[in-house]
Order: C-alpha cells, then sequence, then structure tokens
C-alpha cells in the first residue's frame, strides 16, 4: 500500500472520534496560579526539564476568545490557537491580543474544507490567505499548520513543506464540540492529560471557555506548565512537511 493510503486510513483511524465541527460562532515546579504575565516578561519553558502540557484552540478565533484571553491571563498560561483566516479577518483584535500576550498561533485554513479533498493550488489557497490575514491583524505568520479535522496525505505535507511549516495534530482531544457541557468538558480534558499531551479544544464552545478556569487550575495544581504547542514538539526537531503526532502507518 502507497504511503499516501496508508497515511490517509492511519490519520483517519486516528481522528475519527476527535473530527471537530466548523466553528460556526461569530520532582516538577508548579507554576504559580494568579499571576499574569506579558509576552515581554514570559520566560521559556524548557519541556526537557519540566512537565509540560499544550492545549490548542482549534476553528477561532470565537466569540468568546476574549474571556479565555482573560483567563490565560491571570494564571500565567500559554496555549497555541489553530486560526481559520475567515474569522481572524472578522475578529483582528483577538488575534492581536493572542501574539501580544505570548500565544502561539497556527493555520488552520481559511473556511475549513478538507484538505485530502481538494486540489493542491486550493490548499495553497486556504493556507496563503489565513497567513496573509494572520500578518494583517498580528504582525506575525504562523509557523506550524493543523488541516481541518486532522487530515492529510502525501499532497497536503508537500504543501505544508512548500509553506515551510511541519503539520501538528493532536495526542487526545477534549471532545468539546460534542460535549458541549462544562463538567463534562472537564472531566474529559483532565482524564486525556499526559506529560507532553497536546489536547484539541475549540474556543468557540462556549462551555469550553467557561471550563477553562477550572482546567487550569487543576493542570497546573498537578504539576503541568501550560506552554504553546512549539515548546512541546520542539524536541521532535520537526522538519517542513513532517507530521506530529505520527499517525500509525505513516512515515515522514
Amino acid at each position: 500500500m502507497s504511503r499516501q493510503s496508508n497515511s490517509l486510513l492511519a490519520i483517519a483511524a486516528v481522528t475519527l472520534a476527535l473530527i471537530p465541527a466548523p466553528a460556526l460562532a461569530d520532582t516538577t515546579p508548579t507554576p504559580q496560579a494568579g499571576k499574569a504575565a506579558t509576552a515581554k516578561t514570559a520566560k521559556p519553558v524548557d519541556c526537557a526539564q519540566v512537565k509540560c502540557i499544550a492545549l490548542t484552540f482549534d476553528d477561532g478565533p470565537g466569540k468568546y476568545a476574549g474571556k479565555l484571553l482573560d483567563t490565560l491571563k491571570k494564571y500565567d498560561a500559554k496555549v497555541t490557537f489553530f486560526l481559520e483566516g475567515q474569522y481572524v479577518k472578522s475578529r483582528p483584535s483577538y488575534v492581536k491580543r493572542m501574539a501580544q500576550e505570548g500565544h502561539e498561533l497556527g493555520n488552520h485554513s481559511y473556511k475549513h474544507p478538507k484538505f485530502t479533498e481538494i486540489e493542491p493550488w486550493a490548499i495553497r489557497s486556504e493556507i496563503q490567505k489565513t497567513q496573509d490575514e494572520i500578518k494583517k491583524a498580528a504582525g506575525v505568520e504562523p509557523k506550524i499548520l493543523r488541516p481541518p479535522y486532522g487530515l492529510a496525505d502525501l499532497q497536503v505535507t508537500e504543501v505544508a513543506a512548500e509553506f515551510d511549516m511541519p503539520v501538528v495534530l493532536w495526542t487526545a482531544g477534549s471532545r468539546d464540540w460534542d460535549l458541549k457541557d462544562v463538567e463534562a468538558i472537564k472531566k474529559q480534558t483532565l482524564e486525556v492529560a499526559e506529560q507532553d499531551g497536546i489536547i484539541l479544544m475549540h474556543d468557540w464552545v462556549k462551555q469550553t471557555v467557561e471550563a477553562m478556569p477550572s482546567i487550569v487550575k487543576t493542570l497546573q495544581g498537578r504539576g503541568y506548565h501550560l506552554v504553546k504547542v512549539s515548546d512541546v514538539v520542539k524536541k521532535h526537531e520537526l522538519k517542513p512537511g513532517d507530521v506530529f503526532p505520527l499517525p500509525q502507518g505513516w512515515e515522514n
């Protein structure tokens, strides 16, 4: 079986239970909670030395992003936002604030199509338009790509490589897009949390944003440093076009 076929089957299997709906809404030192930090004063975190976890938010910025950012600032937590260009265009102030407060910005397409079902030129357009909108809003360009639904194949990785970006998926999901319940989202997230984990969440899910203060406090109480996904994957030295986590059956 070809590498491309293997990748499609493997990634589909990995993501089947975690596929998010597109956004529809307009030992280990314990980090001290409750102290706000800015991008200027934040110190780099070495995940080889401390216990790290990366919370990642897809499909945004959603209309609850401001409240989420308030929570993250309060507890000195950093996350990664995989943004859709269409929402960056309509909510640029959130994107600017994300960058200013030290969060990581990733590319999640412009309108959330399945990259495995469109032509290479269309994938390029989706990525480039989103890069342009993020640069316009925040003055920076994403260096990582997460394809919609986590779907990738050889064609997708080749286009990602053209943009000098690796493909970053997730190790587990909060299932917030399906659960839509504060306690259930908290329970699921804490159950799948692990060292160097990459958790899929969505800032357009109101209940996720409402659950975040409790989730952050609990994770920090367990000794986790909430960091950008680039901090977690740094040791893997990902190259443009690489996929991480590597689904079964895929070879970079």
